[in-house]
């Protein structure tokens, strides 16, 4: 239970604006043995978890945007708000790439309907792990 337990923290906190890494501990369990749908239950379920904290900083903080210690740079807010108006909502299933977290926050900054925002990001993160699960399976002798 203790590596389910440190899989969801780290999938959590990579979801938030902690530098962190999900993807070796969960690799490193699936070629150690552990189920693949239980990391990709336990890995999604906290990477959701961490990115409605990052949401819900973006809804709560937003209006200190332009403050420096606010932990998505202006430059990096720009963009982001220009592929939400650009893509939508869609965008947010990109939240599992790289900079995903930074959609995250423009979406609780823009006020996203929470039912919307969690729907499309609970798909896109499952769906970042299940790949992920194949591609280790497959690569595993």
């Amino acid at each position: 239970m203790i590596a389910l337990a440190s899989l969801f923290v780290a999938a959590f906190l990579a979801a938030t604006p902690v530098p962190f890494n999900s993807e070796v501990p969960f690799i490193a369990m699936q070629v150690a043995g552990w189920s693949a749908a239980t990391l990709v239950a336990v890995a999604s379920v906290g990477n959701v978890l961490g990115s409605c904290v990052t949401y819900a900083m973006g809804r709560g903080l937003g209006h200190l945007r332009d403050h420096p210690r606010f932990p998505v740079r202006p430059a990096q807010m720009a963009r982001a708000e220009d592929w939400f108006r650009r893509w939508g909502l869609w965008s947010l299933l990109l939240a599992w790439a790289p900079g995903g977290d930074v959609l995250v926050a423009v979406a609780g900054v823009l006020r996203v309907p929470f039912p919307v925002f969690l729907l499309l990001v609970a798909v896109a993160k499952t769906g970042r792990y299940a790949v992920l699960a194949l591609v280790t399976a497959a690569a595993m002798p």
